[in-house]
């Protein structure tokens, strides 16, 4: 039997694997704003699925982000390189959500999700740990 603790994290998981699904999708249709969106909602969830490891949370990205760096990085258990990711597919999620006549990159794009890809499978190990 799973406790509500882990019923949190395979929930938000979950939603981090529909929205890598959503991003290689909207990638192969050549949606390149929404797939910037989707990427950084994948790592959004994956990284609030960490959080609940250990009983943090914040109402705003920017605080899911600090106590990401915070608890995680910081520490050694999540690696720097990679972390780097969640802030560089933020800004291009911003950019595309809020500016006007912005379309991100497809190279970029296509970059920034294997990052995601690879950021959500790290957090999958660790919530198995």
């Amino acid at each position: 039997m799973s406790s509500p603790k882990q019923e949190l994290i395979a929930y938000r998981l979950q939603r981090a694997r529909e929205a890598l699904g959503d991003a290689e999708s909207d990638i192969e249709q050549e949606r390149l704003n929404s797939a910037a969106n989707r990427i950084y909602y994948a790592m959004f969830y994956a990284a609030i699925a960490l959080l609940a490891t250990r009983d943090l949370s914040s109402s705003r990205h920017s605080g899911v982000i600090g106590l990401f760096y915070r608890h995680f990085v910081q520490s050694g258990d999540f690696p720097p390189e990679l972390a780097q990711h969640l802030g560089r597919a933020l800004e291009m999620r911003t950019n595309t959500d809020y500016k006007d006549f912005s379309v991100p990159d497809s190279v970029k794009v296509r970059e920034e999700f294997e990052h995601a890809r690879s950021f959500v499978q790290k957090v999958e190990e660790l919530t198995r740990a």
